[in-house]
């Protein structure tokens, strides 16, 4: 039996090794994509996590301790992969595999929706795989990749019993909530949603207002500026500033407004959505990422185009207005989103791409040994390279 054959299970020594690496110091879309799926790939292969610790998330393995160990062969297996998501994560890979030698083999997840720059285009020319989250994003390259949609975890993002206590619970005043989550910066949207609810909370006097999401000191003038917007209108016990919060809590909150809206101008997959809809959560989102295969307009959500405030602000008032509509398109929006989107079918995607770069080492170290007349120990005869 080769070793790919018999990669190993939970419950016996693991031998192959993948190296997740995490180089963003804060949390973000991409430390939630890990987050996730990290204790899925662990269940089935040795999955280290090296890097920074952002949120919850908190390296398995230092970068010296991975540096040092690198150049020891995985056994059962012909190279460790080391799946990154970030360009400085690439080059490490490139160095690790190129200058140092070590026996591993780089796959670099893309989602970017925006033309790359050359240095960019160069170092994903020179990786093993490519993978793309959205066929969007594989438009962007100039190499073949393989599509893995993000997934989404249904016992962690899930609709709670009583959503009205769930809401009335946090203190925030008014019996629903309305929110919009993520980074506080112009390509969020953030403004829009501000605007819309400027305009409509004098309406719908139940509704209170959420802003989730960490401004950076660059965006803090486009922060205070929506501030000031809501002052002047007399809104501010009805549209709250939360800023960043535990990764930990999202979830929560997700499952206790009444409304989710992601307003991006542009983004290259974007969670929310899905995590809203994971949640039970309407969504009203604009057409951009992965948002149109996300959300069926008018079966699970709302679609609207980016940039177009009265089409976002009547998206919103609509659902604001109609308690049962959002019922339903929240109930079907956590069916699509547990069959369609269910994180087991992200990590099989992953083993997918994984298991063909093995099985290409093992025949290219198999040739190596018919050509010199060595054995093959465990199927696998270490590569030269």
């Amino acid at each position: 039996m080769s070793g790919i054959d018999s990669l190993p299970s939970a419950n016996r020594q693991l031998l192959a090794q993948i190296l997740v690496p995490n180089f963003g110091a804060r949390y973000s879309g991409v430390t939630s994509v890990i987050r996730a799926t990290l204790p899925h790939l662990q269940s089935e292969l040795a999955a280290d996590l090296i890097g920074r610790q952002a949120g919850a998330l908190r390296p398995t393995c230092s970068a010296w301790r991975a540096l040092l160990k690198g150049f020891v062969r995985p056994e059962g297996v012909p190279y460790r992969i080391w799946h990154a998501r970030r360009t400085a994560e690439v080059i490490v890979g490139l160095c690790l595999r190129s200058l140092l030698r070590q026996p591993l083999r780089v796959v670099f997840t893309s989602s970017r929706q925006r033309p790359y720059t050359r240095l960019t285009h160069w170092l994903i020319q020179h990786v093993d795989r490519v993978i793309v989250t959205t066929p969007e994003a594989a438009a962007f390259l100039r190499r073949p990749s393989f599509l893995v949609p993000h997934g989404i975890d249904g016992d962690v993002f899930r609709p709670v019993a009583d959503r009205d206590a769930s809401w009335a619970a946090r203190g925030l005043g008014g019996r629903y909530g309305i929110g919009v989550f993520g980074r506080v910066r112009p390509q969020k949207g953030t403004d829009l949603f501000v605007e819309a609810l400027i305009r409509l909370l004098p309406r719908y006097p139940d509704f209170t207002g959420i802003v989730v999401g960490l401004a950076k000191p660059r965006d803090a003038a486009f922060l205070a500026e929506m501030k000031h917007r809501v002052a002047a209108a007399g809104l501010e016990q009805r549209v709250h500033f939360l800023g960043e919060r535990p990764a930990d809590e999202l979830p929560g909150w997700l499952a206790s407004i009444s409304i989710c809206v992601a307003p991006q101008r542009h983004e290259g997959f974007g969670l929310v959505p899905l995590e809203a809809a994971a949640s039970g959560t309407p969504v009203v989102a604009t057409r951009v990422g992965a948002a149109e295969t996300i959300v069926d307009d008018g079966r699970t959500g709302l679609l609207v185009d980016p940039d177009d405030f009265e089409s976002l602000t009547a998206a919103m008032g609509r659902l604001m207005q109609d308690e049962v509509l959002r019922a339903e398109l929240g109930a079907a929006a956590r069916r699509k989103a547990l069959e369609a989107f269910a994180i087991s079918r992200e990590v099989a995607g992953y083993f997918d791409v994984y298991r063909a770069l093995w099985s290409e080492g093992v025949h290219h170290t198999r040739q190596i040994a018919l050509d010199s007349g060595a054995g093959v120990r465990h199927g696998v005869v270490p590569s030269s390279d």
